[in-house]
């Protein structure tokens, strides 16, 4: 890499880290961002300029701080068009959730991540709570991640996972590759990912593939309680998720995009 596309990434870099920080603190000052990500204050307003030029932020004068620019709102519009869930497949998840009472979710893959694009809870059956739209964290501790994981080859599963030991989010988080791949193959075998106390404690989720055109996974769907309610209806949860699951494949299958 030659020093011109060096800068040019670099460039780029902190430009990304300036929108993350406004956008984390709901507005900053130049000196502010200047501080958090630590750049020179030239660099910081050269930055901004280009960001404002480019309505990806913009200037309240009166406050002497930055704010997220419309832009933004469009490429987040562009996202959810290009990841939205169509109406009848949003009607199964709704069922799945009051089929069994619990929250229920829809995942997509895009790349090497599992993307959650739809939720559906109640007070008395509330999502996990960092889960909701663009969470795509945590593949290893959840059931969204293991049915994604489970479907790719080794290679694709070293790049994703990284190294040993995998963060611990649970008591009972799988946390090295030897445990995970064992577990990943009943999710392969059986086309159930279960998993207990793993990503929060208390709780259970399980997750089932959906299936495009080719057979090919191109997302899941799951749902999530207690582990005190799930614990007893494991044969039940497994065969409502595979009705759901079913039913989005034949829907995404089919090429319907509404």
């Amino acid at each position: 890499m030659d020093d011109d596309v060096r800068n040019r990434a670099g460039s780029v870099h902190r430009t990304l880290q300036i929108l993350e920080t406004v956008a984390a603190r709901g507005g900053a000052s130049a000196k502010e961002i200047a501080e958090a990500i630590d750049l020179p204050l030239p660099t910081v307003y050269r930055l901004v300029r280009e960001l404002l030029d480019s309505e990806y932020l913009v200037h309240i004068r009166e406050e002497r701080r930055f704010e997220l620019g419309y832009k933004l709102h469009e490429l987040a519009l562009s996202l959810h068009q290009q990841i939205g869930v169509p109406r009848a497949v949003r009607g199964e998840i709704a069922a799945l959730h009051e089929r069994l009472d619990a929250a229920a979710y829809l995942a997509v893959h895009r790349g090497s991540q599992i993307v959650v694009v739809h939720t559906v809870d109640s007070p008395r059956a509330p999502r996990l709570t960092p889960i909701a739209f663009g969470f795509h964290e945590a593949a290893h501790a959840t059931a969204l991640g293991k049915i994604l994981l489970a479907d790719m080859d080794e290679e694709q599963r070293d790049r994703h996972l990284g190294e040993e030991p995998f963060r611990r989010h649970g008591p009972g988080t799988i946390t090295t590759r030897h445990d995970l791949d064992v577990q990943l193959r009943v999710v392969a075998d059986s086309g159930i990912a279960w998993e207990i106390e793993e990503f929060e404690a208390g709780s259970m989720c399980a997750a089932a593939a959906v299936r495009g055109a080719s057979g090919v996974v191109v997302g899941s769907v799951a749902v999530s309680s207690t582990t005190e309610r799930f614990e007893a209806r494991r044969p039940e949860v497994e065969r409502e998720l595979r009705l759901t699951a079913s039913a989005a494949s034949r829907y995404y299958r089919s090429g319907h995009t509404r």
